[in-house]
């Protein structure tokens, strides 16, 4: 016999590093604070800095390898047998294919429902599609979990497009917008720093970046790490930008302290190379974080981009990423022309009152509460 539900829990699983998952923390926070009981579960890295507080539970697994397949490997068999041992949970919740697997078959022996929340398409990303075995393998997981989540939703329209026609089923939409604050951001200082923020990965732009600068006049400053961190660092060092101070890496650095790193800047940098669909269609947490601290910035012309930048003019965009046009587009934000960047901050501050979690969490709530009534009554236990 089925029961009522006092309190419906929900329990997530990612393979990053909670302290800097800013998409997750925004979501589960939301709905931990409107009555859901949320637990998070992720990865535990040798350099993972102690968690914060947070309104929802929070649980770390540790893998004796930390990158490349057998890191995925491990992580799927730890992932599952933790899942096994859980009881009570009334949703089961993948946050992105690397961590789908495991989450499903937990729900499917549960009788319940299985969730898929798309942060990139994960099956075309660069380190994916240069690899055509990874792919394939990648492609088949993708090809048998989504069709059975109960509830599918992704971080844009064009990606929730792109899943709908591959797959013939309705994707949701829940951008990575952050949270509006009390009060607005002031002018991006004329003398602030260029500011880099997110995974030092391939296809982000950086190689060009760094070649650029010493052309332009201003110092970069680094937020992050990757796989390129080293060879970043030692291209910087080789164009003398390190012992000059036009570049700094600073390293991984958590939400709230990047905050204030990124009111303290001129210019963003949030430029991909199109090396598959999943950067193509993408649409980037910092996008947002830079609008939201009244920061100009650099795009390329993907078509989420476009769209948001012909709405409401907050961004310049870099039509070639070579360093001679990322150059070109710096040295005008933050020499040539000081009028265009302060209309482009002005615009920030007027987008950010549309642009915000608060108006992305009403839709999040919305399709959470869809959830039960497609999934029908959940029992008490199981």
């Amino acid at each position: 016999m089925n029961l009522c539900i006092a309190v419906r829990r929900l329990l997530f699983a990612v393979t990053s590093d909670l302290t800097y998952d800013q998409r997750m923390q925004r979501i589960c926070a939301s709905l931990a604070q409107h009555g859901y009981g949320v637990r998070l579960v992720g990865r535990q890295l040798p350099s993972s800095r102690p968690l914060g507080a947070q309104p929802f539970e929070q649980v770390r697994l540790r893998c004796w390898f930390n990158k490349g397949k057998l890191f995925y490997a491990e992580y799927n068999i730890r992932l599952l047998l933790y899942l096994l041992r859980q009881r009570g949970w009334h949703a089961y919740c993948a946050a992105d294919l690397d961590a789908a697997l495991p989450v499903w078959l937990r729900a499917r022996l549960g009788g319940r429902p299985f969730v898929y929340d798309a942060h990139e398409l994960f099956t075309e990303v660069p380190e994916v599609v240069a690899r055509p075995w990874v792919q394939r393998a990648w492609r088949g997981v993708e090809q048998w979990v989504v069709p059975r989540a109960t509830l599918a939703y992704t971080v844009g329209p064009a990606l929730a497009r792109w899943f709908g026609q591959r797959y013939g089923r309705p994707f949701g939409v829940v951008r990575n917008i952050s949270r509006l604050g009390a009060d607005a951001p002031a002018s991006a200082p004329a003398a602030g720093y260029i500011l880099y923020q997110g995974v030092l990965n391939v296809g982000r732009g950086l190689e060009a970046l760094l070649d650029a600068m010493p052309a332009v006049e201003g110092r970069l400053v680094i937020c992050g790490e990757g796989d390129l961190s080293a060879q970043l660092r030692q291209r910087a060092a080789d164009l003398g930008l390190l012992a000059s101070g036009k570049v700094a890496f600073r390293g991984y650095v958590v939400p709230a302290e990047l905050r204030q790193v990124t009111l303290g800047a001129a210019v963003g940098i949030s430029v991909l190379e199109h090396l598959g669909l999943s950067y193509y269609y993408s649409l980037a947490n910092k996008f947002f974080d830079y609008l939201h601290a009244g920061v100009p910035q650099l795009i390329s012309p993907f078509p989420e981009y476009l769209a948001l930048n012909d709405a409401y003019q907050v961004a310049e965009v870099v039509p070639h990423l070579t360093p001679e046009c990322l150059a070109a587009a710096l040295n005008r934000l933050l020499r040539d022309a000081p009028e265009r960047r302060a209309q482009l901050a002005c615009n920030c501050q007027l987008a950010r009152l549309e642009l915000n979690w608060q108006h992305e969490e009403t839709e999040l709530l919305r399709l959470y509460e869809a959830l039960w009534l497609t999934a029908g009554p959940q029992p008490v236990t199981a």
